[in-house]
């Protein structure tokens, strides 16, 4: 757990921004930010260090945790396909997915030794539209505080361009899959691939990630670099905030290749891990 050096040490002064993830990393089973938590969170405020939120969520869903932190900055919703201020309600960012792959998508998806398998989610607009609820949406949609749109055919909502495309089962050797042969049908020059929990497999615009997203909010709307930003995650969808960031700090119940590439591993979301990194690094 302790992989702290004199380096990090010597970086964290500067750190102007701290990022974080929502789920398994500021958020646990109980679906809210603990009190330690929180009063860390206020703490590094209080020093001038701003908070911003970067997660796989949907804008409205994301929306009740950066008013928790009394976060001032843009969110980062939907890995950072779409970023929106909250308070001017300005949208500064919205990448979608086109219309042919999500078609090609769904095509793939219901293929008949998959259709079972699958609950596919189509978001658009900041709307979760099914094909039906499934036992997991329906477990996935009271997690998100959101209502589910039950369609039928999914091809009806593609009137207008998904932000993300989600297919959700209980089984992670069929995500696992999924993943993998997709990865070989679609570059990362057509499509963003990711998973943030082993059940979720998640598509969006080639041009997003959660780096990219805080790359923006640092240096275009900040005017920080990167040696002024700490990030915490947990899962394979903050890689790239944790590689981008002066410090990334992965959870102790992230996957150990999200730990491998984190400045140092934080105990697990129920020991209030970022609340640790926080007072370590920031206080």
């Amino acid at each position: 757990m302790q992989k702290a050096s004199t380096d990090n040490q010597a970086a964290a002064k500067d750190i102007k921004l701290l990022v974080l993830d929502i789920d398994g990393t500021i958020a646990g089973h109980s679906n809210n930010i603990s009190e330690p938590v929180k009063q860390a969170i206020f703490a590094a405020q209080a020093r001038g260090i701003q908070v911003a939120i970067a997660t796989g969520r949907m804008y409205r869903s994301a929306l009740r945790f950066h008013q928790d932190i009394g976060s001032t900055l843009p969110l980062m919703a939907y890995q950072g396909a779409w970023i929106q201020d909250p308070i001017s309600q300005k949208i500064h960012r919205h990448w979608v997915v086109s219309r042919e792959i999500a078609h090609q998508l769904l095509d793939y998806f219901e293929q008949p030794e998959l259709r079972s398998l699958l609950s596919v989610h189509f978001y658009i607009n900041d709307q979760l539209y099914v094909r039906e609820l499934t036992r997991e949406t329906k477990i996935y949609a009271e997690r998100s505080g959101i209502i589910a749109i039950p369609v039928g055919d999914l091809r009806q909502a593609l009137t207008n361009e998904p932000t993300k495309i989600l297919a959700l089962s209980d089984d992670t050797d069929v995500i696992d899959k999924l993943l993998g042969n997709l990865r070989r049908q679609y570059t990362p020059a057509e499509l963003y691939m990711t998973t943030s929990v082993a059940t979720f497999f998640e598509a969006t615009n080639a041009s997003v990630n959660k780096g990219t997203a805080i790359r923006y909010l640092a240096e275009e709307l900040l005017g920080l670099q990167l040696a002024n930003v700490m990030a915490i995650g947990d899962n394979f969808n903050d890689v790239e905030m944790l590689e981008y960031a002066g410090l990334g700090v992965a959870m102790g119940n992230a996957p150990t290749g999200v730990q491998a590439i984190a400045k140092w591993v934080a105990p697990s979301v129920e020991e209030d891990g970022a609340a640790v990194a926080i007072e370590k690094f920031l206080l």
